[in-house]
């Protein structure tokens, strides 16, 4: 089983160790569940068990997941029907800068696993294919001015 990364309140931490639960095993509970043993709301149970959910995705970390979540999506299968050049220029849009071309392949590989459940492929082996389409659809032209680390080096 691949491991995860949460960010949990302090409170949250308190009620895991109340109800005597390692992090590690969140997993084992649906979105209700863990509201009712986290003490917290449903929307907050969705945000960590969706957190949970998409770093099952190998390759796929906790930053990324938080990008999925920021985008509205809570489950893989809410990025069955979704072209993952679109969820990119999306998340530009929604972030206000450029983001590090990876982040395009990480949303390919969503969307492939959301269709192959179980399978191994990692994010890089998307970068031949993110590179084909935008040779083919470039970027879109309200595409933000500014790139990450150009954001990175002004502070």
């Amino acid at each position: 089983m691949k491991t995860f990364k949460l960010d949990l309140s302090s409170a949250e931490k308190q009620q895991l160790k109340k109800n005597r639960l390692a992090i590690g095993r969140l997993n084992e509970f649906a979105a209700d569940e863990i509201s009712v043993l986290l003490n917290i709301s449903k929307h907050r149970a969705n945000e960590i068990s969706a957190l949970i959910t998409f770093q099952t995705i190998p390759s796929i970390g906790p930053k990324f997941a938080h990008d999925l979540i920021s985008l509205g999506y809570y489950s893989i299968d809410d990025l069955l029907d979704k072209d993952a050049g679109i969820l990119f220029d999306e998340l530009e849009r929604k972030q206000g800068f450029w983001t590090d071309p990876c982040v395009e392949d990480q949303f390919r590989l969503a969307v492939h696993h959301a269709h192959h459940r179980g399978s191994n492929k990692n994010w890089w082996d998307f970068t031949t294919e993110r590179k084909a389409y935008r040779a083919r659809n470039g970027y879109p032209v309200e595409r933000p001015a500014k790139a990450w680390h150009e954001l990175i080096a002004a502070v």
